[in-house]
């Protein structure tokens, strides 16, 4: 059995070869927090009464008005933000996906900063399936109190098809939501913990990561700036039309 004092140096040791990594800039990571209370109002308010709103298929709206800005900016910072943001960066092809997979199964999978293959197409289904459920929402009407912007645009036959596909999509968000808290269960019982990861924008390795950039730079700050004003400026749009 060691002693004490080995374990410390080695503990010591361990500590001094952990990597630090700046992954999440403070734009995805108020994108993300900001977007999961969206989500949530939204779901919360067709699959209850919504109290204690007064008018919760007015505040249902909304949150799918906030929903669309954020994704509007996302789509636009995933391909001018900063390093580990890109879609270039975490979006893999089928090869590297199907390896990855086989390697998780076995439990040898490469740890990445951004994310890993199969993460990476989990937050593009995400964000497909979240873009066509905001964007549905505009053209409905609960035939009572609300009437989207949009609603009647392309007439009454579109009218009869997009409620029933924004129900089935509705169910499907959840299925993904579903498999993406099993993820980051997953990556937390192998010691990966993605939430932290989140809130500080900070991963640690005791390696290199698989995707690991040569140098990361943060993106300009008039890129954000102009992507921020894009999205408040649709979001807007649609919370005053």
């Amino acid at each position: 059995m060691r002693n004490s004092t080995s374990m410390t140096i080695e503990d010591s040791l361990m500590q001094s070869r952990t990597t630090r990594i700046t992954v999440w800039d403070r734009f995805i990571r108020l994108f993300h927090w900001a977007l999961l209370a969206a989500v949530v109002i939204s779901f919360y308010t067709t699959k209850t009464m919504g109290a204690p709103f007064l008018f919760p298929i007015e505040v249902h709206a909304q949150a799918g008005y906030l929903i669309i800005g954020l994704l509007v900016f996302r789509f636009i910072w995933g391909l001018v933000g900063s390093t580990y943001a890109r879609f270039s960066t975490f979006l893999y092809g089928p090869k590297t996906t199907a390896q990855y997979t086989k390697a998780l199964i076995t439990r040898r999978a490469p740890r990445y900063a951004s994310h890993n293959p199969l993460g990476g197409w989990m937050v593009i289904l995400l964000l497909a399936s979240l873009a066509f459920q905001a964007v549905s929402g505009l053209f409905l009407s609960d035939d009572i109190f609300f009437q989207a912007p949009l609603y009647g645009l392309f007439g009454p036959a579109l009218g009869d098809v997009l409620p029933r596909l924004h129900s089935w999509n509705s169910d499907l968000l959840l299925i993904l939501i579903g498999i993406h808290l099993a993820g980051l269960i997953w990556h937390a019982l192998q010691g990966e913990h993605l939430v932290s990861a989140m809130l500080t924008g900070v991963k640690r390795f005791s390696s290199a990561p698989a995707d690991e950039q040569p140098a990361t730079y943060p993106a300009p700050k008039r890129y954000a700036m102009g992507a921020l004003l894009v999205a408040a400026g649709v979001s807007g749009w649609l919370w005053f039309y």
